[in-house]
């Protein structure tokens, strides 16, 4: 099996330093879902690992992120595209939770989920605490500069190896070509 692990906010979609709240506030990014739907129909499972910390703050309810993820879906649908799971982490920074990026909590489960040794998949996000969650699994870390991602590369300190992708379409493009040399 061959699995991509996609950030949310600042790769799919548009992100907000105030939170996408409600299903009118998320936008895709021009490509991403597109580039969901082309890792789909290389033969590519995609699982989510998102932080929510909204829910935990009182912002929004499960069932507003529910429909928010809707809303995603039913726009992938439309494009022959598909996110095979989604996890999240709902708890806000003080939680200190295991499943809160950049702890690795998420990405763990995800590889038990799947059965699949995280060495063998890609990770794409756009902040470094999406990169340092994946790459303590030795995931293949993919940084996209749209969302924080123009920021997070300024800063540095990226995880040995990190391909850098202007966003995830080229991202879509890298892995594809990469697994089929």
């Amino acid at each position: 099996m061959k699995l991509v692990i996609l950030d949310r906010d600042g790769v799919i979609n548009y992100d907000s330093p105030h939170f996408i709240k409600n299903p009118d506030e998320w936008k895709p990014i021009p490509g991403s879902l597109e580039a969901i739907a082309l890792l789909n129909q290389s033969g590519f499972r995609v699982a989510l690992a998102t932080n929510q910390s909204g829910i935990g703050r009182g912002l929004f309810d499960m069932a507003t992120l529910n429909a928010i993820h809707d809303k995603m879906h039913r726009a992938l649908g439309q494009l022959g595209g598909r996110v095979d799971a989604l996890f999240y982490c709902p708890h806000a920074a003080g939680a200190n939770c295991d499943c809160r990026k950049p702890k690795s909590g998420m990405i763990e489960e995800i590889g038990r989920r799947f059965g699949i040794d995280i060495r063998t998949v890609y990770s794409v996000g756009d902040s470094l605490r999406d990169l340092q969650a994946s790459a303590a699994h030795g995931a293949q870390c993919i940084l996209v500069l749209t969302g924080k991602g123009e920021k997070t590369l300024i800063e540095g300190d990226l995880p040995e190896n990190t391909w850098v992708c202007a966003d995830l379409a080229e991202a879509a493009q890298r892995i594809i070509a990469h697994d089929n040399p």
